[in-house]
């Protein structure tokens, strides 16, 4: 397995050289989404300002604090906590993220599903798993919230980070269609048939 410790945004090639199990350190831009924000974007067609090609979103909904705008709080939030929050109730928007903003990398928690797995095929995309658990350590990693849109949705609103090192994060779901999460499905849906079969349980 690599460890790949890249400055975003970064190309389709990067992306497709990775593979399940790697890890990947993030460099530079980094932006924030959850639910209510891509439902904004892709239900109710608002548009944004950012360019999110290349790039990698996390999705979080993050604790920050309001302050007066300077060099170190550029957008005028200071970063309390910073988690991550789990995937796949946003599975519906992995294509249309991709497709319409070249998004390249999706950070989570608990993984994506077949939909998000074509996807990353189809487009070049992977997904990069954190442990959940970590929101403390997570923002460590993020230096500054240089830019926020949709802010009347805060907290859920289109957050841009600064980060250093964040990581190491976990390729998941690679653009071969490999899934981690598959694989662990599978190893224990044998596992159980093993341990039934060895109690006499007909299934």
């Amino acid at each position: 397995m690599a460890h790949y410790d890249i400055v975003t945004p970064v190309t389709e090639d990067t992306v497709r050289a990775w593979r399940v199990g790697d890890t990947v350190s993030l460099n530079g831009t980094l932006y924030g989404i959850r639910d209510r924000t891509q439902i904004e974007m892709f239900d109710r067609g608002r548009t944004i300002r950012f360019d999110l090609r290349g790039h990698a979103v996390i999705h979080t909904a993050p604790n920050v604090r309001r302050v007066e705008a300077t060099d170190e709080f550029p957008a005028g939030y200071a970063p309390l906590c910073i988690g991550t929050t789990t995937s796949a109730r946003m599975e519906r928007f992995t294509r249309p993220l991709m497709e319409r903003y070249g998004v390249r990398m999706i950070i989570g928690k608990g993984g994506l599903m077949e939909e998000s797995r074509k996807a990353f095929m189809d487009l070049g995309g992977v997904y990069l798993a954190i442990v959940g658990g970590t929101a403390a350590l997570e923002t460590t990693w993020v230096e500054a919230i240089e830019d926020v849109d949709l802010d009347d949705l805060h907290p859920e609103s289109l957050w841009k980070f600064r980060v250093k090192s964040f990581g190491p994060l976990l390729v998941a779901m690679d653009s071969r269609g490999e899934s981690l999460y598959e694989e662990v499905r599978r190893k224990a849906e044998a596992r159980r048939a093993e341990v039934l079969a060895a109690l006499g349980v007909k299934t």
